[in-house]
């Protein structure tokens, strides 16, 4: 018995990151948004960003997710966006 429960890991990582994935699939196709207009997204905002602070591109992460209205508890699509930052710019622009 024990060696076929080696085999069935239903509970393991490989689940969850899968069941992951696929929420968020069915939250971009819900919500009809592309991975290009993902990427269209994402430069806007470093572009935009980038005026006041230094950020850490390649640890920019990007993603549609659900989340609760504040409403009535609904879930609703959100834009999560971790923008690390290197350093803040001052206001004329410099850092």
């Amino acid at each position: 018995m024990d060696f076929l429960k080696f085999f069935n890991k239903d509970s393991g990582p490989s689940k969850n990151v899968a069941k992951e994935r696929l929420k968020l699939v069915l939250v971009h196709d819900r919500t009809n948004c592309s991975p290009h207009f993902l990427d269209m997204v994402k430069g806007d905002i470093i572009r935009i960003i980038s005026d006041y602070v230094e950020i850490d591109e390649s640890g920019l992460d990007v993603k549609l997710t659900k989340t609760k209205s504040d409403i009535d508890d609904t879930m609703i699509p959100a834009l999560v966006a971790n923008i690390p930052i290197k350093k803040m710019k001052d206001k004329s622009g410099g850092y």
